[in-house]
């Protein structure tokens, strides 16, 4: 008789020694990944990590399941290969700002736009970490750092922004403090048919150390999070007292929630001004915007979107073509044209 093996944290947690530094956010990411897995009904055998280059790549030695510690940038790339040619598995992409958003952005604009469906975890702490601390293209203007010892003159990107002009389909936040968080986003990623985009606000202890604590400080967050929900109302504050409203400047006003309940705007993850004002505010010119703006920083699924998916598409329409003119032969089409014999 068959039995059926139930699977836990454990069982994705490899044997190697985990070399970040003391501290790092890193640790709660991979914690909550590993807790993760064994309630996503995959086997293990067909789950795949697959990174880049930077502190976050060196995942896949961590995790108990297939991997590949690949190449700067590149990592899209590469999953979007095995993706297509082994459509039921599970697959990964571990990435860093620096990775994805500078010599990899080629590579993430393009997964995105094909939405192939696979689940991608940017670990986003404002710094390279790997290569010493310089500034990267998330680091809010006036960073300090080995490459800008004067501070940054450079506008950070908005990773989320960035996804969505590239067409991704689901655009999400979380942050390393957050265990239950961020079980909770990565699944709703793993369910989700096409590319996921989670951005995770992730600290560096060594070169970039407390950059998002006026965001998720204990002492902050009531008045500088607002974690969203599809179809509920944008309530943030101690109490919930406080509610957000669109207004006519393409932004939102602060209102009353126990006063003006009806005020309150209602979440609607599939309209992408949610996602578009809320990025518009809070791209920071320094760390300290957010708090300056008074309009909390949204942690969730903050963009959804059903589209096809792409290695579907593809298999569809190979099958088209053979179905119309038969299998291929693919020694014919090698020599089917002039050919040269070198001895």
């Amino acid at each position: 008789m068959a039995t059926t093996t139930t699977l836990t944290k454990k069982d994705f947690t490899s044997n190697q020694t985990v070399r970040w530094c003391p501290g790092c956010g890193d640790y709660g990411i991979l914690t909550a990944v590993q807790k993760t897995m064994p309630e996503l009904g995959v086997p293990k055998e067909n789950i795949v990590f697959i990174s880049g280059i930077g502190c976050s790549s060196r995942f896949p030695y961590y995790m108990e399941t297939y991997g590949f510690h690949s190449i700067h940038g590149r990592a899209p790339a590469i999953a979007s290969g095995l993706k297509i040619t082994r459509p039921e598995l599970s697959v990964w992409v571990i990435t860093g700002d620096g990775d994805s958003l500078s010599i990899g952005g080629n590579h993430l604009i393009h997964v995105l736009r094909r939405n192939i469906n696979i689940n991608i975890l940017l670990f986003n702490n404002e710094i390279y970490g790997l290569t010493k601390g310089q500034y990267s293209p998330a680091s809010a203007r006036g960073t300090i750092s080995k490459t800008t010892p004067e501070g940054s003159i450079d506008a950070p990107f908005s990773a989320l922004k960035l996804a969505h002009g590239a067409g991704g389909t689901f655009l999400a936040r979380t942050y390393d403090k957050d265990m239950k968080h961020m079980e909770k986003v990565f699944k709703e990623a793993h369910n989700h048919a096409g590319t996921s985009l989670v951005e995770i606000l992730q600290n560096c202890v060594i070169f970039n150390d407390e950059v998002f604590e006026p965001i998720v400080g204990k002492e902050n967050r009531a008045e500088t999070m607002i974690f969203v929900e599809h179809g509920e109302k944008l309530l943030y504050g101690a109490q919930k007292e406080k509610g957000l409203r669109f207004n006519d400047h393409g932004t939102f006003d602060v209102v009353n929630a126990v006063d003006n309940p009806e005020a309150v705007a209602t979440f609607d993850a599939t309209d992408m001004r949610f996602l578009l004002r809320f990025e518009n505010i809070n791209v920071k010119e320094s760390r300290n915007k957010v708090t300056e703006n008074k309009i909390p920083v949204p942690f969730g699924v903050l963009y959804r979107e059903e589209r096809s998916v792409y290695e579907k598409d593809l298999e569809a329409q190979v099958q088209a073509v053979i179905q119309k003119k038969g299998k291929g032969n693919l020694a014919q089409l090698l020599q089917n044209a002039v050919t040269w014999k070198v001895d």
